[in-house]
């Protein structure tokens, strides 16, 4: 694994908000998205707890990570950032890939008494079903590997990076995939490739699951996973709602969690 020390968490960039003797909350947003956006779940809570929101590596205010980071990374780096700033066990409030971070560190039996409770806002990490189209672009990119992968080592390796930034590779990618460079790239693929079917029954945490019905991205079927999965996990589904539920239906979100955080 990468030296996450190496990369520090006084890098992030991060808001703070509420009582200093509030219980602590700690925000954790999607792919692609930030803090900002993040912000109104700070405001609605700020009020009692203590909230901490941030950007997390190569978004919004922070610096991208030194070399691709994997889901592994980003929950050590969460990890530390949790020791070093609260001296109590925190809920986590995390959106999309922001909760696939919050699954791997409660369900981590090195970071698991950290996480007092979850929040999670149509989070990642259940396996996908896949389309005929996706089980194509993959099968063409193993093709389009294999010549290379066969070469010696120093000639592979450059082989693959001149595929890597071609036209025909980024078209097979997603459009977030096309849309980065460099070790965000890298980083992209493999945070999108890991999935934590076979271990969110270790969670521990009471868990409060939010999609909105109109999802695109989440379906109602990994979702199901989760709550049959994790053992103290319930649903609320958020009506008219799509990927980004909070800010669709901002009221029945901030109710709901607000009475799970009271009464959890």
């Amino acid at each position: 694994m990468p030296d996450v020390a190496a990369f520090g968490h006084d890098r992030l960039h991060r808001e703070t908000s509420g009582p200093e003797d509030g219980e602590p909350v700690l925000l954790l947003h999607g792919w692609g998205s930030s803090a900002a956006l993040m912000r109104p779940i700070a405001e609605a809570l700020s009020d009692r707890w203590r909230v901490v929101n941030v950007d997390l590596p190569g978004h919004g205010a922070s610096p991208p990570p030194p070399q691709a980071w994997g889901v592994p990374e980003h929950a050590a780096l969460v990890r530390t950032l949790l020791d070093d700033t609260f001296g109590a066990p925190v809920t986590i409030i995390g959106h999309s890939n922001g909760g696939r971070i919050a699954l791997y560190l409660a369900s981590d039996p090195e970071s698991a008494d950290r996480v007092r409770r979850l929040v999670l806002i149509s989070p990642s990490g259940v396996t996908p079903r896949r389309t005929w189209k996706y089980h194509l672009r993959k099968r063409l990119a193993r093709a389009l590997k294999r010549p290379f992968e066969l070469l010696p080592a120093p000639l592979s390796e450059h082989g693959l990076d001149w595929l890597r930034h071609s036209l025909v590779w980024k078209a097979l990618g997603s459009s977030d995939y096309r849309a980065l460079d460099g070790v965000m790239r890298e980083t992209f693929v493999r945070t999108v490739t890991c999935h934590l079917d076979d271990r969110v029954h270790r969670i521990t945490a009471p868990t409060l699951l939010f999609r909105g019905d109109h999802d695109t991205a989440v379906s109602r079927e990994q979702m199901a996973v989760l709550e049959a999965r994790i053992p103290d996990a319930g649903l609320v589904t958020l009506e008219g709602a799509g990927h980004y539920g909070y800010l669709d239906d901002p009221d029945t979100f901030v109710a709901a969690t607000r009475y799970f955080l009271e009464h959890s």
